[in-house]
């Protein structure tokens, strides 16, 4: 199903004085502190986050998955399933699939379906961390780390194939994640699995187009509990920097220890410039894919300061990839997704409030005090009215949820596909 224009804007009727009221208030208050806030909206307004195509079904963890109703069984519904977040929230504009999770039949027709949509396709992620129908090898071992040269052989091959179906859609980025490591000591040499990591990655680089990045992320553990290959950003950085100039670093939110410092992250790889994407989501124990924000509202904030200066002061640093990935479980994916992205805007517009001026000032007078005040006098600004203000310049909806629910749309996407309909992906 899509939404028009027209309905949303009826929808937006509900809510336009109580907004206007709001934004009003606030931006005369923030006007008087120095702040631009149309720099603010432009920049709200031009952020657009990529939506995975494994998202958009139930999510679930390797204990047991919970169908959701209505979700998409085909690629082309998983597109307008983006559709409809883009269309309430104007900042979904990108799609990121996997492989062979989503493979088209027919890349023309797709691509131009969600270009109808004004969906675009964000970097295409290879599966190389399961065993497919008919495979002649297996990844048990692992992939591209994989003691075996015809494993490994194997593993490079699919890669270049994600590359060929990313070229025919306009994709300019190629995700790898690995789930190559051991879990019991000796199991396998580190450094010769690192090495062949290395090479195999150069092999997949060479082969991708002077306009494309590689992407190569990152995850301490799981589902390998003893050591994985790619443990971190530092190992991630590594690689990256052996492959060439246009391969960098992933950024996955999920993907760290307990209590890691990851804006410290996020600033270093931003001044090698080396920061290429980043995955959205939180956690409380460790990769828990929860709802961006839901956990750590404040370290969200912390990092989106950093990648906000980043971009400011790191010039040599492309602009990044943003994505959600999240594994919702038991909510309604579209609006666990609705939530995500509201969370990431109001963490980003928290960010632009930051007077970096003054912060940096007292960080040379070594006033820990002002620096704390400085950060959470943004961070306690209640910035919805800034991204509601937004999303009604655009023709979006001032409140996506809400407007999610008066138009009925789970039940019309039920409608449409049955209560029955499942999902490829997580």
């Amino acid at each position: 199903m899509k939404l028009s224009v027209e309905k949303i804007i009826e929808q937006n009727q509900k809510w336009l004085e109580t907004h206007e009221a709001a934004y009003n208030f606030l931006a005369e208050k923030l006007e008087k502190n120095g702040t631009d806030v149309e720099h603010i909206l432009k920049k709200l307004k031009d952020l657009q986050v990529a939506i995975p195509s494994w998202a958009l079904g139930a999510g679930g963890t390797r204990f047991g998955r919970f169908s959701y109703k209505g979700e998409p069984a085909t690629l082309e519904g998983k597109i307008s399933d983006v559709g409809l977040l883009h269309s309430l929230t104007q900042s979904a504009g990108a799609i990121s699939l996997h492989i062979p999770w989503d493979i088209p039949e027919d890349a023309n027709a797709i691509k131009e379906f969600a270009a109808s949509l004004g969906i675009e396709f964000d970097a295409v992620n290879s599966n190389t961390f399961q065993d497919q129908p008919r495979m002649k090898k297996s990844y048990r071992f692992g992939s591209l780390c994989n003691s075996d040269p015809s494993v490994r052989e194997l593993a490079i091959q699919h890669n270049l194939d994600v590359i060929n179906i990313g070229e025919k859609l306009g994709s300019k980025s190629l995700t790898v994640w690995l789930a190559d490591g051991s879990n019991f000591p000796g199991q396998h040499n580190f450094q010769e699995a690192l090495q062949n990591t290395r090479d195999s990655l150069q092999h997949i680089y060479k082969s991708i187009r002077d306009d494309w990045k590689l992407f190569i992320e990152y995850k301490p553990y799981e589902p390998n509990f003893y050591s994985t290959v790619i443990q971190d950003w530092g190992t991630s950085l590594m690689l990256a920097e052996a492959c060439g100039d246009r391969a960098y670093t992933l950024v996955d939110l999920g993907h760290h220890l307990p209590n890691t410092n990851i804006e410290q992250i996020v600033a270093t790889l931003m001044m090698k410039g080396k920061l290429g994407g980043f995955h959205f989501n939180d956690s409380k124990y460790g990769d828990d894919d929860l709802t961006v924000g839901s956990i750590k509202p404040y370290a969200l904030f912390l990092i989106w300061n950093e990648l906000v200066y980043g971009m400011e002061h790191n010039k040599n640093n492309p602009s990044p990839a943003w994505m959600i990935d999240a594994s919702h479980n038991i909510k309604d994916p579209l609006e666990d997704l609705l939530q995500s992205l509201e969370a990431i805007q109001i963490a980003h517009a928290q960010a632009l409030l930051v007077d970096q001026n003054a912060l940096r000032e007292a960080q040379k007078q070594q006033d820990v005090v002002l620096c704390q005040e400085i950060l959470q006098d943004a961070y306690r600004t209640d910035v919805r009215p800034l991204l509601r203000e937004a999303r009604l310049q655009s023709n979006a909806a001032i409140e996506p949820i809400a407007t999610y629910r008066a138009l009925d749309v789970r039940n019309q996407i039920i409608k449409e596909r049955g209560l029955h309909s499942v999902a490829s992906g997580l």
